[in-house]
């Protein structure tokens, strides 16, 4: 892809409210998780050291672990902003009652309030690789937010060490979880008023939950892509799962460094996060298979490497670069690859292997250690990435070598009234068939008297409807235009304008009526909408000669 393509992309975010909200939202999100996580680790460990602190910590991956394919299947029912801003809601809640718990001296009720909002983290991520696809215009698009999102973590992940070690100075352990429940609830209001459809098409007899997670396991069991992808993560995940021990061992017994150098290095890592944005970059618009292995690689060899000082910090910085690089690639990759219904569910499941990663991780540095030496366990950490590509075989060669998912395209069609009823195959193989068309400001996209070539769903800017000179409306994303041309098979009846610059995809005359008229709801609601625009812009200009057939088609 064109560098200037690559960096429309990007600026494209940069004018979308929508996607600003879901960034700034996740933004705080990712503040509170690791802000939360740390401290609560460090009120277990005052209150009884590492046993503690480590069952703690199992106890609230544990049942995120179980509950998050769950809640993701929410996701696939209905709009995803209710699974995003009703996790917030509760995390904020859960960290408002920790905060108490914690003042009032009560460990126990704090411990079960930290459960509930570690398991409430859990329909974030799942949420939102499902809204976003909503949000974006282009593949592009989708790939560029991925990336800022793996930036705000990146920086997030930074940036929450210092602020929790200044509230934990400030005011303890409770200050942090209260502030942290205020940021929660600031996410929540950031994202809820965002609208956006299911991308799954609306069912009068929806599955039950668990027979849709049981097709979503059957899915990733039965494709060695999807399988492998999911692996990579999960192993991704144990490895960050170690990293916080690995940090105490590494700075303590192999640099013989103060305690206090755990943090250091953690955010070490985290700068070499925040130093990948610009190679991150080059994502957008290219095939992401070689970038997944060469991340995987690469963040194990770092590991592997036995150095000093200055060569440890140097390799915990690709370390970190090399996490947020995997994580970018194979998010995308995986948003590309799996069907618009299955998305929300596939990434639950996605998210459950997370955290069942993080609760492997924390368990196999001690093990490793235990059953060898500080060395072994960072030998056998360096080794789970490379272990879980090599049990993908072959399929590791050909990640994206199939046609993608066009899941932008899917959520585009879903956001317009025409298509909301359409069965999930029928919306699929319309995506496929649309053709994007960038549009100048004052470029003619239709124009009136000619044939009906084609329907224009518009993906980003604003395009005026004009008949005989006349204004008519003005029409932006979630619309579209040229449909009453094609279903009354008359010459185009208004010409429309691009009042900004604008992004449009084009679906020609033959699959447009085939699945317009071949499914009985959407063919009502079809010819619903071309009589209530045609009523609309006969009641406007009743005294012109062509009034009733003034319309955007």
């Amino acid at each position: 892809m064109p560098r200037r393509g690559r960096l429309g992309a990007f600026g494209a975010l940069a004018g979308s409210g929508a996607l600003r909200r879901v960034v700034g939202g996740y933004a705080l999100f990712v503040l509170t998780e690791y802000s939360v996580w740390i401290a609560m680790l460090v009120y277990a460990y005052s209150r009884g050291g590492a046993t503690i602190a480590g069952v703690v910590a199992l106890a609230q991956l544990v049942p995120a672990a179980l509950l998050a394919p769950v809640f993701a299947a929410l996701a696939d029912r209905r709009s995803p902003v209710v699974l995003l801003a009703g996790g917030y809601l509760v995390q904020a809640a859960a960290m408002g009652a920790t905060a108490v718990a914690v003042a009032a001296g009560v460990p126990l009720a704090a411990y079960a309030a930290a459960v509930v909002a570690s398991t409430a983290v859990t329909a974030t991520r799942p949420a939102q690789s499902t809204l976003i696809p909503s949000l974006a215009v282009t593949p592009d698009e989708l790939t560029a937010a991925n990336v800022v999102v793996s930036w705000v973590e990146a920086a997030g992940t930074a940036i929450a060490g210092a602020l929790t070690g200044v509230l934990i100075w400030a005011g303890g352990v409770a200050v942090v979880f209260a502030v942290c429940a205020a940021l929660g609830a600031a996410a929540a209001l950031l994202v809820v008023r965002i609208r956006v459809p299911a991308l799954a098409a609306p069912e009068e007899h929806a599955p039950p939950v668990v027979a849709g997670l049981t097709a979503s396991v059957h899915l990733a069991a039965g494709q060695p892509r999807l399988r492998l992808m999911l692996a990579l993560l999960t192993a991704e995940a144990a490895v960050v799962g170690a990293l916080d021990l690995l940090f105490v061992i590494l700075a303590v017994t192999v640099l013989g460094r103060p305690q206090a150098w755990a943090a250091y290095l953690n955010s070490v890592y985290g700068v070499g996060a925040i130093l990948a944005a610009p190679v991150s970059m080059l994502l957008v618009g290219r095939r992401l298979g070689a970038p997944i292995l060469g991340a995987a690689l690469l963040l194990s060899g770092a590991l592997a490497a036995g150095l000093g000082l200055g060569g440890t910090v140097a390799l915990l910085t690709v370390v970190g670069a090399s996490r947020a690089l995997l994580d970018v690639a194979s998010r995308s990759l995986l948003q590309r690859s799996v069907p618009a219904q299955s998305l929300g569910q596939v990434f639950g499941l996605l998210e459950g292997l997370t955290m069942a990663g993080f609760a492997i991780g924390a368990v196999l540095v001690p093990v490793l250690v235990h059953l060898g030496s500080s060395r072994l366990a960072l030998l056998g950490v360096a080794a789970v990435l490379p272990l879980a590509a090599a049990a993908g075989g072959r399929a590791l060669f050909s990640l994206d070598t199939q046609a993608p998912v066009p899941v932008v395209q899917i959520a585009l069609l879903r956001s317009i009234p025409l298509f909301a009823e359409l069965p999930a195959p029928a919306v699929e193989g319309l995506a496929a068939a649309l053709t994007p068309a960038e549009l100048p400001a004052g470029a003619i996209l239709i124009r009136q008297g000619e044939e009906g070539s084609g329907y224009y769903a518009i993906a980003a800017g604003q395009l005026d409807v004009i008949q005989d000179g006349r204004f008519v409306r003005r029409c932006g994303r979630g619309e579209g235009v040229g449909e009453i041309a094609l279903l009354r098979d008359v010459p185009r009846t208004a010409t429309v304008t691009a009042h900004t610059d604008a992004t449009v995809y084009k679906l020609a005359r033959e699959p447009f009526l085939t699945a317009v008229l071949g499914h009985a709801a959407t063919q009502r609601q079809a010819h619903g909408i071309a009589e209530a625009r045609l009523a609309a812009d006969a009641a406007r200009g009743s005294d012109s000669p062509a009034a009733g057939t003034a319309g955007p088609g």
